[in-house]
């Protein structure tokens, strides 16, 4: 599978495993997770995402046991998470309200409970998940500084950020930012025209994308006339109707990099059918044509 290079030390498998889901699965023993993980690697799908939150706080410590379990499949991974937002949860009796923290002291309490979590001495990408309208982006951007300098992060980027966030925290660090993870799918494309894919191609930052096939809804009676347009290039391919829609993905120059999430092992077996595809022009427009419900301008 073709790699995506992050910085000098960094790269990410073009397609990368979202596990924000592994709380959702009833079946969480260590075995059934490696099994996952195993599925993926087969595939050259070698990058997996996390947050602290993510689970009710508790995927990270589902992949923790897998990896304390199989510890020789850490070589083979890179892993993704993120900090910053508090979520309310019985984890957290006195939490009043959800919200953002990307203060230093949370950060760096974040970070160290992630690698607690997950059995690693070291996380490859740290993201900040959401834009905080408190953050300080001179604490913040030196907390993030220091975790890279300290080993305990390998590079540093961000989620769901528009470009002045960006430019914020990044006027305010020595490491580059190297990749923004934001919501891309045929259905959520407004990152094609605000700017925001513009702002990361330009500097040559690959965007990771999350929900990319819409949270579901893109198999929806709503979106009908999409998913039969979906499934008629995909009979073309020998591929289902998800791989064309993260297809339409890959095609585009800015090397978007989707995060694709499911318990299924089928369904894993196959998030590698979408580079199977080759998507011309037309057939890109067309597909974006019947997610927006009418033509190009």
């Amino acid at each position: 599978m073709e790699r995506i290079k992050l910085n000098d030390t960094l790269h990410l498998s073009r397609i990368v495993y979202g596990m924000w889901r592994l709380g959702d699965d009833a079946d969480q023993r260590p075995a059934h997770v490696q099994a996952k993980i195993e599925a993926c690697l087969e595939q050259g799908i070698t990058s997996f995402d996390q947050a602290d939150i993510y689970g009710d706080y508790e995927s990270e410590t589902i992949l923790g046991a897998a990896l304390k379990q199989a510890p020789t499949l850490r070589d083979r991974m890179e892993i993704v998470t993120k900090c910053d937002i508090k979520l309310i949860s019985d984890k957290f009796p006195d939490r009043r309200v959800k919200h953002y923290d990307t203060s230093a002291a949370h950060i760096r309490a974040s970070v160290d409970g992630s690698l607690k979590a997950m059995n690693i001495e070291v996380i490859d990408l740290l993201l900040i998940h959401r834009p905080d309208p408190l953050m300080n982006h001179h604490e913040t951007g030196a907390a993030l500084d220091d975790l890279v300098a300290g080993g305990k992060v390998r590079a540093v980027g961000v989620s769901n950020f528009k470009l002045h966030d960006w430019t914020l925290l990044q006027s305010a660090m020595k490491t580059p930012l190297c990749t923004n993870q934001i919501e891309l799918s045929l259905l959520a494309h407004n990152a094609f025209t605000n700017g925001d894919i513009a702002f990361l191609q330009e500097r040559g930052i690959p965007p990771m994308a999350w929900s990319p096939l819409a949270g579901g809804a893109i198999c929806t009676p709503d979106h009908a006339d999409l998913w039969a347009a979906l499934g008629k290039v995909g009979a073309e391919h020998g591929v289902d109707e998800t791989a064309v829609a993260v297809a339409w993905l890959l095609a585009h120059p800015s090397r978007i990099i989707p995060v694709m999430g499911t318990n299924n092992l089928r369904r894993i077996r196959q998030l590698g059918d979408a580079l199977k595809v080759r998507m011309d022009r037309e057939t890109w427009f067309d597909l974006y044509t019947r997610a927006m419900g009418q033509e190009v301008p």
